[in-house]
């Protein structure tokens, strides 16, 4: 099979990902950071779809209207002489010290504010750019020390926060669709609204609901010894997986970002097989960074290899479903439940329930046996 990457497979990168020099908290960078235009250039020459930004990726903070004007109007150019797009924007609510104690959930006021000012200015940038994706990744949102304040108290006002980034796109008239990316711990000691369950159940009590969807991470899941194509499952079952990204971790590490499927194969297979049997159109982000070890040529390897490991995987999935002894060993009778009336007085041959089997150790072992290529 051709594992060549083609922009209708919707593959994207962060200008954040490939471009990262490797710095961590105990060593400097060691890479230069790689220009946003070599970053178009080299992701279209790969097969990538896409590029997405946070708003300081491409333009540095407290730069001059006319130096803003230049580097969109650059950056533009070089995204329609490679070819590619940017399908999704977010905003850096994370870095600057000013975000120390949280940004939409800061109880500054004037710290929401300019958390608030910042992210419409960037919703402009990224609907100039032609996103229609806008993610929100709370990386300050949540606390070290809960006696600092009650915590309903910054749970209203992160609603507060997206329902008027909600209304401000409206009155814009922006295409966009919010994504809420949750994530358990790390940079903060707990992350408020930490998996797709809470943020789910957060979406629900907001002014527009059908605005707002989830972006859960394999590695945010996988840093909690949880299984990401679960979480990805019940954002598909809510119609509300709006984005998604693909990475991977060992549990219990710091937020690594490792290439995608590098750890945890199993759990990228299923992944993988989630969201191309349900249907899902979105992007297939990689917001992984490239080894510490590695230099620029090592960059390009990761990113080639995050790719070819997505189209393996995806070829794995087709042969899964085609598979017919996988199947019998999956399958399960088809048949609708009583009505109430019936089910009151159903009877049951209990004995029988009890002793049988559901053969699972035999299917594992045909998935293990097809994934590793012996099958």
């Amino acid at each position: 099979m051709d594992y060549q990457p083609k922009p209708e497979h919707r593959f994207t990168f962060g200008l954040w990902t490939v471009s990262n020099p490797g710095a961590d908290p105990f060593g400097a960078p060691v890479r230069e950071r790689i220009p946003p235009s070599r970053v178009v250039e080299n992701l279209a020459r790969l097969g990538a779809f896409g590029v997405n930004l946070h708003d300081d990726d491409l333009i540095p903070p407290d730069s001059s209207p006319s130096e803003r004007r230049r580097l969109i109007s650059e950056f533009q150019r070089c995204l329609k002489d490679h070819g590619l797009v940017v399908p999704m924007a977010t905003t850096n609510l994370f870095s600057d010290p000013v975000f120390r104690a949280g940004a939409f959930t800061a109880q500054n006021p004037k710290v929401r504010a300019y958390a608030l000012q910042k992210t419409m200015i960037a919703m402009d940038l990224g609907a100039e750019l032609g996103a229609e994706i806008y993610v929100f990744w709370g990386g300050r949102e949540g606390s070290e020390v809960d006696a600092a304040g009650y915590l309903p108290d910054a749970l209203a006002r992160y609603r507060e926060a997206i329902n008027l980034l909600c209304a401000y796109s409206r009155e814009q008239g922006y295409p966009f669709r919010f994504a809420l990316e949750p994530k358990p711990n790390e940079p903060r000691g707990d992350l408020f609204l930490p998996t797709v369950g809470s943020m789910l159940g957060f979406i629900a009590t907001l002014d527009h609901p059908e605005m707002v969807g989830v972006n859960p991470e394999f590695a945010h899941a996988a840093m909690a010894g949880l299984n990401f194509a679960h979480e990805v499952a019940q954002a598909i079952d809510s119609r509300k997986l709006f984005h998604v990204d693909l990475n991977d971790q060992r549990m219990g590490r710091f937020d690594q970002d490792l290439r995608f499927a590098s750890e945890n194969l199993k759990t990228a297979f299923f992944t993988v097989l989630l969201l191309e049997e349900s249907g899902y159109q979105g992007p297939r982000h990689f917001d992984a960074h490239p080894l510490r070890t590695e230099d620029e040529r090592g960059v390009w390897e990761f990113a080639k290899g995050c790719m070819r490991s997505y189209l393996i995987l995806k070829e794995k999935a087709w042969r899964f479903a085609e598979d017919p002894e996988i199947q019998e060993a999956r399958r399960t009778p088809a048949q609708p439940l009583p009505d109430l009336r019936e089910l009151r007085s159903m009877p049951f041959d209990l004995d029988t329930l009890r002793g049988e089997g559901a053969g699972q150790e035999r299917l594992d072992q045909l998935l293990f046996d097809l994934l590793t290529g012996v099958r």
